[in-house]
Order: C-alpha cells, then sequence, then structure tokens
C-alpha cells in the first residue's frame, strides 16, 4: 500500500513522543464510545423510518393529503437527522481521532476528502437548518388550526420557532463569513512566506 505525497509519513527513526504528550496524544480515543453511541443512535433512527414508513403504507388509503403531506416530512426529518449523524461519526471521527483510509473507496463520500473542522462546522450548520426547516414547514401546515381547541401550536410557538429558525440561518452565515475570514487570513500568511 503505497502513501500518497500529502499522507504524513512516519520516519523509520521517530523517537515517539514524550509520555505526557503521548497521553495526551492518546486521549482523542476516549471518544470512540462516543462515536460507537451515535451508530447505535443510527439505528434506532432506521427502526422509526420503517415504523413511519410502515405507519404511512397502511393508511395511504384513508390518510388526507394533509396527513401524508405530514408523515413523508417526518420520514424526510429522519433521513436528514440520519444523514447529520453521519456527517458526525465519519467527518468527527476523521478529523479528531483517527483516519479512516478510505481514499481509494469506491464509496467515500466526496465531501470527505477535504474535511476538516472548519468544513464539518459549515456541513453541520447546513444540516440544521434544513431539519429546522422540515420542522417550520410543519408548523406552518398546522398553522391553520391556531387558536382551535384541537391546534398543535400556538401563536407564540409559531414565532419563536420561526425566530430560532432566522437564528440558525444568521448563525450558519456567520460561521461561514468567519471560516472564509479566517481561509483568506491565512492564504495571506502563506504567500508572504
Amino acid at each position: 500500500m503505497s502513501m500518497s505525497a500529502d499522507e504524513p509519513a512516519v520516519p523509520p527513526d521517530y523517537p515517539g513522543l514524550r509520555p505526557l504528550p503521548q497521553l495526551i496524544f492518546s486521549s482523542r480515543w476516549l471518544q470512540l464510545p462516543l462515536y460507537l453511541g451515535l451508530i447505535v443512535a443510527q439505528g434506532v433512527y432506521v427502526v422509526l423510518f420503517l415504523k413511519e414508513l410502515w405507519h404511512l403504507v397502511l393508511g395511504a388509503m384513508k390518510f388526507t393529503e394533509q396527513e401524508i403531506m405530514l408523515v413523508v416530512l417526518g420520514l424526510i426529518d429522519v433521513v436528514m437527522i440520519s444523514n447529520l449523524l453521519i456527517m458526525v461519526i465519519v467527518g468527527g471521527y476523521e478529523t479528531f481521532v483517527s483516519r479512516l483510509e478510505l481514499e481509494r473507496h469506491p464509496d467515500q463520500p466526496e465531501w470527505l476528502s477535504h474535511v476538516n473542522a472548519s468544513v464539518l462546522k459549515i456541513k453541520l450548520a447546513m444540516a440544521i437548518i434544513g431539519i429546522s426547516s422540515i420542522h417550520l414547514l410543519r408548523t406552518f401546515i398546522y398553522a391553520g388550526s391556531l387558536g382551535q381547541d384541537s391546534g398543535h401550536y400556538t401563536a407564540a410557538g409559531v414565532m419563536w420557532q420561526t425566530i430560532i429558525h432566522a437564528l440558525f440561518v444568521l448563525s450558519a452565515i456567520g460561521i461561514a463569513f468567519v471560516e472564509k475570514l479566517s481561509q483568506s487570513a491565512y492564504t495571506q500568511s502563506h504567500q508572504r512566506h
């Protein structure tokens, strides 16, 4: 197995780390149970998806169009949360724990080839906005029943969900802007040297 030019190679005469730096560096493996736990959570979401899909199939003939749309939005929500979990599991493990060495694997996600903490933050922010959008759309569908006894939401609840969603969007824009500034500063400092 040959190593590409951008992969660091440990020289054969590498003396290793002193005990304290070795302990600190090895502490990254304490995150492994966290990522394994997220894999279990991913399995729970698969079960939830199948349960909701079965619910949709069984009720397809008796549900109204709005009820079908709400169940489908629930399915999309589960998929988007599952995608978020995959990004955190794979991207986080690759960034903070150890390399997965998937460079030549045919199923390697395209985004993983250039993942770092900055890219991961932006991708996570976009995924959270997508999930928030699905929840907000579901709320807007129920908005017609505001003020009724059977209503799921209150006017204040809709307002707060909208404000929170807007804050997610502004946060993502802020993160992207700060990352762009950081990248520009990094590029300029390397051009001077």
